[in-house]
């Protein structure tokens, strides 16, 4: 049983404003939560332009329920209704025009801001201990907007959702045993239908929203429980005042909230110039194939998913089966490397050993094909993100105290991922296709050398407070 109830006095001459606070307070920490998350959160002084981006993914989640909830207003999930539904809303329903490319403009922004959310944190070290479960907290989101932003983009029932709908399910088929009855169950048919568009409605409009709603406040509650990383890669919690706060530390609010509506309005103005005069950014935000009825009876000449999968989907294309050879010798030359230059124990090298010639069998024409290990790859250029905790072994978290070098692998890195977005939106000439392959090598090498390369080279000295020089 809890103790007596004790209200909280107030002047009687407070505010009404005052008063209702502390009213709510007595019953529900308002005031506690908005202190802890925000209002009195010591951040870091030295926060710099990158550190934008995790508002402005808050702002856009935020722009896309908004809007999502008008455009459900007036949308008919059904496949003989969905297209006709949105050139309703596009030409008949005030303002509609607004909120369906406020919402398709917000989903390619979206991917703008958590693919730069992400680069601060790769440039910074923000997954380093102890930030993993932060890291891993994100990378369920990304997983989850993945998710939210391909159910999404079958919603409008154009030749493009339909049939890059009909391209991505069927690569669950290649999966062994279970992939034909898991593309079914996918689908709920054996073609893309009525079936499917439900289904994937119910997953766009109610499931996914609410998982990254969830996601999100764990994100933030588990940023907020260890500190805010920064430029330097300090722990400010090691140095701090009389009253314990950090003395390299600064509140959030009002020195960072005024930085980010700041950085809102920037936002809001490039937001603002794409929805007015660019919605279909040339073809890479809105496809022009989308403008068309979905039909099944007539396929594009090149089906292409969003560019914000396109690295990915390079990354499937690239798997063709003289590739296989490559990717074999690759596997060898690691598993010797590891061999040669690891400290493992003994058992580990040989369980590595054992992996590597099981992967060089499975990969083997006769054994299992290229379309299967193009969907390993796939998932797998993805799930590696996941592993950056524990792959980076750098004395320092930030690249400013990392050998020079280090940079130009980051921008390598970065190119290769540019690289492969660009080439994913492409018809796959063999000119292309040979790009592409050696990007997807370079872009796995950057990850599974990191052990490696991430402790070469001459560090600089990491100093013991924050450097800043005030603007």
């Amino acid at each position: 049983m809890g103790g007596p109830f004790k209200e909280t006095q107030v002047p009687a001459n407070a505010p009404v404003g005052h008063k209702a606070l502390a009213w709510v307070d007595d019953r529900f920490p308002l005031s506690k939560l908005w202190n802890d998350q925000w209002g009195k959160y010591y951040a870091p002084k030295n926060f710099n332009i990158w550190y934008l981006f995790g508002s402005l993914a808050m702002l856009v989640l935020v722009l896309q329920i908004v809007t999502g909830i008008f455009l459900t207003m007036h949308y008919k999930p059904d496949a003989n209704l969905a297209f006709g539904s949105v050139e309703y809303i596009m030409r008949e329903v005030p303002w509609g025009w607004l909120v369906r490319y406020m919402h398709s403009t917000g989903a390619s922004m979206f991917f703008i801001v958590v693919y730069l959310h992400m680069a601060r944190g790769l440039m910074y070290g923000s997954y380093r201990k102890p930030r993993e479960l932060i890291w891993l907290f994100g990378f369920a989101i990304f997983l989850c907007l993945m998710a939210e932003a391909f159910f999404g983009y079958l919603l409008p029932w154009g030749q493009m959702s339909y049939w890059g709908a009909q391209v991505i399910v069927n690569l669950f088929g290649a999966i062994p045993v279970i992939g034909p009855d898991l593309s079914l169950w996918i689908r709920g048919d054996y073609v893309v239908s009525d079936a499917t568009l439900n289904r994937f409605f119910a997953f766009h409009v109610i499931a996914l929203p609410l998982v990254i709603l969830g996601l999100v406040a764990a994100h933030l509650i588990a940023l907020h429980e260890v500190g805010s990383n920064n430029p330097d890669g300090i722990e400010i919690k090691d140095n701090l005042d009389a009253d314990g706060h950090p003395v390299d530390g600064i509140m959030s609010h009002p020195y960072y909230s005024t930085k980010d509506f700041f950085g809102v309005s920037v936002f809001l103005l490039i937001f603002s110039a794409i929805v007015f005069f660019a919605p279909e950014m040339g073809g890479y935000f809105l496809e022009y194939n989308n403008f068309l009825p979905a039909d099944s009876m007539k396929t594009p000449p090149h089906i292409a998913p969003t560019w914000y999968f396109t690295p990915f989907y390079s990354v499937l294309r690239a798997t063709t089966a003289d590739f296989m050879y490559v990717l074999m010798a690759a596997i060898a030359a690691y598993v010797v490397f590891i061999w040669l230059k690891s400290r493992l124990a003994y058992k580990t090298k040989i369980a590595v050993a054992v992996i590597g010639l099981v992967l060089i069998v499975g990969m083997l024409p006769q054994v299992l094909d290229a379309k299967f290990w193009g969907v390993v790859l796939f998932g797998s250029s993805v799930v590696i993100i996941a592993l950056l905790p524990w792959l980076d072994h750098s004395p320092a978290r930030s690249i400013r105290y990392r050998p020079d070098w280090h940079k130009y692998v980051y921008i390598v890195f970065a190119l290769c991922f540019v690289t492969l977005g660009y080439l994913g939106t492409q018809l796959p000439t063999p000119a292309y296709t040979i790009l592409s392959q050696v990007a997807t090598l370079l872009y796995f090498a950057f990850f599974l050398l990191m052990p490696w390369w991430s402790t070469m080279g001459q560090f600089k000295p990491v100093p013991t407070r924050l450097t800043f020089t005030p603007h």
